[in-house]
This record gives C-alpha cells, structure tokens and sequence, in this order.
C-alpha cells in the first residue's frame, strides 16, 4: 500500500495523471412524481413511512419502460426544516432502507428533528422492482480454493465466473445497461424532486460516497450538503481500487492477528503475531483439505474473517472460533462465525448481482485473463489474505456481457463546503481515496479518525467525529486547517476486549451500523 504521506503530498500531481475520462453531462430534472407516504413504522422506528417511486429504466427515454425504488422516511418534527437528508449504505447493492431510520435515531435528537431522513434501495437491489438474482447459490459452500495453485482449481473458479456472467446477461440483456452508477444518480435527482426539494442533502457511506461524489458531479447547483464517510478512490474504480483493497485487507488481518496476541491469555494462539498468523494460514490448509462441518472451507474460511476487516468489534467472536478450532479440534464455533458474518442468502444473492452488475458496468476491466493472473498473483505475494477471493468475487467482469462505460471525472469546483471523514487504517477504501477525493472537491474539509481501522465511522460511537457531523448538519460549519491537507484529526476508539458473556451476539460500538453497510465496497 503507499505511504499515506506520499498521497497527502502529491495528491495534486496524482488526481492530474489519473484523471483523463471525459465528464457525464446531467439531462434535465426529471418531472416531479407524487409519492404516496405509508406508516411502515417498526418498534425501533415507529415513525417510519414507505413509498415507492416511478423512474425510467433508461433516464434518455423518459417515456420507455418504468422501474420501481423503494424508498423509506422518517419525517421531520422541526419548526426549521432543512429538506430531505438522503442516506447510502455503500456496496454497490446495499440496501439503504434501514438506514434511514438508524441514521434518524442515531444523530442528535435537535439535528435529526430538521430533516426528513429519506432511505432507498437504488435500482435491481432490495424492494425495488426489478430485483436482480443472476444466479441463486452462487456462493453456496464448499467452492474451490480461491488460490489458484493449480490449473485445476483455477479452471474451476473461472467457470463459475464465467457461468455467473452467462446467467446474468440472459436473465437480464435488457436490464444491464441501466444498472450503474450514473443511472443511480438520476435517480437520485428523481428523489429529490419527487419530494418537492431545490436541493439535495446527501450523507454516503462506502460506495456511497462515489454515488454522492458522482451526484455532485452532475447536479452540482442541487447539492446543499454533502456528507462523504469511509471514500472510495474515485481514480481507480474500480479494478486498481480493489487490488488496493488486497493490501489494506492484508494489513488489517494482521492487526487482528497481533490483537489475538496481545490475549493470548485468552486464545492460547501465542504471544507473537507471526505465529499467531502462521497458525491461522494451518487452519486455512487444513480446511481446504477437510471443511468444517461440510460447510467452511479455505474459500468460506476467508469470508468470515473478511468482516473482521470491516469492523474490529468482531473480533472476539472470530478470535473465540479460530482459538476452538485450533486449541480443542471444535469446528462448531468456525462453522457458527461463517453462518453469522459470511453465508449469503437470498438477499445476498441479490446484492452480490447488483454489485457487479454495476461494478463491470461503470469501468473497464482487463478483457484479458492473463492479466488478472500476473496481477492478482503479484499481489498475493504481498497481501495473501484475501487476494484470490477478491479477485474470483470481481472476476465475472473479465467475462461481462455489456460493454463499459467510463467512469466520471468528479473534480468539482463548484460545490458548497462538503464534509469528508476518513480513518487512516481503513480496508475496504483506504486512505488514499479520501485524500484524493479532498483533493478533488475543492471545498471539501476532510476529518480524519487517526489509527482508526474501521469502515464506516460516524455514528458509531466516536463523539469526536460526530461532533463535526452535527455542527455540519445544523449550519453547515466544516473544520479548516491553515492550508494542511487534513482539516482535524479525532483519536480513534480503542480497539475491543475480548468478551466475558460468550452467550453473547456481537454489540460492540457500531455493530448496527456495520450490520448495514454494504461489504465490499
């Protein structure tokens, strides 16, 4: 991974090479529609209205065939109303339903009574209609080993991507083309103006951020606020980013693996981190050979620990499994962790076919399989942890039935004071698409959450870093430094203890948020 000083430095001279597509021109506002509120409200949202909402399948032909959004809104109580708070979870293919009302519940009473706090499922994804399912079971266990030592298992990782593609361009020739980000946008300004709003405030997490960077991008005169958590690279979506991914993932497993060590009193895994991790790479091998309970093997074993990277308050509960299988030969605990953080249901299916339908929409990707190889095995020898996962969970793009398009230039020059949050560890978008992204929206003022590792990092539980949200949501203030790259900098929280009540389901500090943000991105 480069130096994070380095991107702070050069973040100029960096955003000038990389930045070479030609920009996306807005169309016109889309004609308002009327949405029809209904009271959806739950005991932990009792407020909480649905509606639904019309939207072209292809925003260049307003007249063609209609899809659905489902939308969720928790209302304003304030005499001050500052309009509609528009809310992403990420992926792509998060569903941002629920979002709506934690978010609503989770700011400051005072701030969150000014707006209406508006969720959706974007387009293909959730209870929006129609909801791609490409290929149900594509993640049924047990796969093949994602680490390709053999022509044999890279053979049969390459039919599955392959067969996931086929599936996907048959069931859905007429939908793909329209399921990407910039048709996501739109229909976000379809939101905007079905609920009667100027302009748009707007608060993303993860890939959230892209759609909200892109939004500001070609609807710059409706933004009000802009609130961007955890930043994808703009510049390298989205085949560099993921490969950056495989570094920061690496770095964040070994933080665990040093955690683990540090309790060693606990785990009984061993006080040196080397070690500790050497003993996870047996337990990788040996469930590569015999999986757990017929249901975890290497390829399932690195889809539980993944989250782990997202989120240290799983630490424990993954720290617990790894220590039972190794320590007392009891796989109930691995196979207990990998049905908790990493089976894929219906509606993982659904967001998986959404993720990559709007991953290998948006950009490019080497057509070529021999570049994927020496690439993916160039950063395996780097970041073994999750490369070959993550490249099999993308590598249906090599294959993809529809042509790309080119990814949105978002340097923008014209937007109101946008806030940024960044923790410099983070995994899933590290630090350097942050500071590039600040870089790049020239009155942005980015808070950074130093030696923080998590994804997704207000509102769960840092006041620091809510501190400035609020002051942002109430009247727009943003932290500015004296030219510094970074506008403030707030302590992250101190990583989890091991638990005491092994009866227990993860509630660390941000477990409900981290339960509904998109994975991957």
């Amino acid at each position: 991974m480069r130096k994070r000083a380095a991107v702070l430095c050069g973040a100029a001279a960096v955003v000038a090479a990389t930045l070479t597509a030609a920009p996306v021109e807005a169309a016109p506002a889309p004609a308002a529609a009327k949405l029809a509120w209904k009271s959806c409200g739950t005991s932990d949202h009792p407020t909480l209205q649905c509606a639904s909402l019309k939207v072209p399948l292809d925003h260049d032909n307003p007249r063609g065939r209609q899809i659905t959004l489902a939308l969720s809104r928790v209302p304003h109580t304030a005499k001050r109303f500052q309009g509609p708070l528009l809310v992403n979870p990420g992926g792509p293919g998060g569903s941002g339903l629920s979002l709506a009302g934690f978010v609503a519940s989770t700011l400051p009473k005072g701030v969150a009574a000014q707006y209406d706090v508006i969720g959706f499922d974007p387009r293909g994804v959730g209870k929006s209609t129609p909801a791609l399912d490409c290929k149900p079971g594509h993640f049924d266990p047990v796969r093949p080993d994602s680490v390709p030592v053999t022509p044999a298992i890279e053979r049969a990782n390459l039919k599955r991507v392959r067969s996931f593609a086929q599936a996907c361009g048959k069931k859905y020739a007429k939908l793909l083309p329209h399921i990407d980000t910039v048709s996501a946008v739109r229909d976000m300004d379809a939101i905007r103006a079905a609920v009667g709003a100027p302009k748009l405030n707007y608060f993303g997490y993860s890939y959230g951020t892209y759609l909200g960077a892109v939004y500001a991008k070609l609807y710059p005169q409706r933004v009000r606020r802009l609130v961007l958590d955890s930043i994808v690279d703009p510049t390298g979506v989205w085949y560099d980013d993921n490969l950056a991914q495989d570094l920061a993932f690496n770095d964040r497993h070994r933080a665990l693996m040093a955690w683990i060590a540090q309790h060693d009193a606990v785990y009984r895994l061993g006080t040196d981190p080397e070690k500790v991790e050497t003993k996870w790479y047996a337990m990788r091998a040996a469930l590569a050979k015999k999986p757990a309970g017929g249901k975890v093997g290497a390829s399932e074993l690195e889809d539980t620990f993944l989250p782990g990277g997202y989120f240290n308050g799983y630490w424990p509960h993954l720290a617990e499994a790894f220590a039972a299988y190794v320590n007392s030969k009891n796989a109930a605990p691995l196979v207990a962790a990998y049905e908790t953080f990493a089976a894929v249901d219906a509606s993982g299916d659904n967001g998986f076919s959404v993720y990559t339908s709007v991953q290998c929409r948006d950009a490019a990707w080497p057509r070529d399989w021999e570049r994927w190889r020496a690439d993916n095995w160039a950063t395996y020898a780097k970041a073994p942890f999750m490369t070959w996962n993550n490249a099999w969970y993308n590598a249906a793009c090599a294959f993809w039935p529809v042509k790309p398009l080119r990814p949105v230039n978002v340097t923008n020059h014209k937007l109101p004071p946008v806030l940024l949050f960044q923790a410099t560890n983070d995994a899933a978008t590290p630090y350097e698409g942050g500071a590039l992204t600040h870089a790049l929206l020239r009155r942005s003022s980015l808070v950074v959450e130093e030696g923080g590792g998590n994804h997704g990092i207000t509102l769960s539980g840092n006041a620091c870093l809510d501190k400035h949200l609020a002051a942002y949501l109430t009247d727009g203030t943003v932290p500015r430094s004296d030219g510094g790259p970074v506008d403030a900098v707030c302590p992250s929280l101190p990583d989890p203890k091991p638990r005491t009540d092994k009866a227990a389901a993860p509630s660390t500090h941000g477990s409900t948020l981290h339960g509904l943000l998109g994975f991957r991105g």
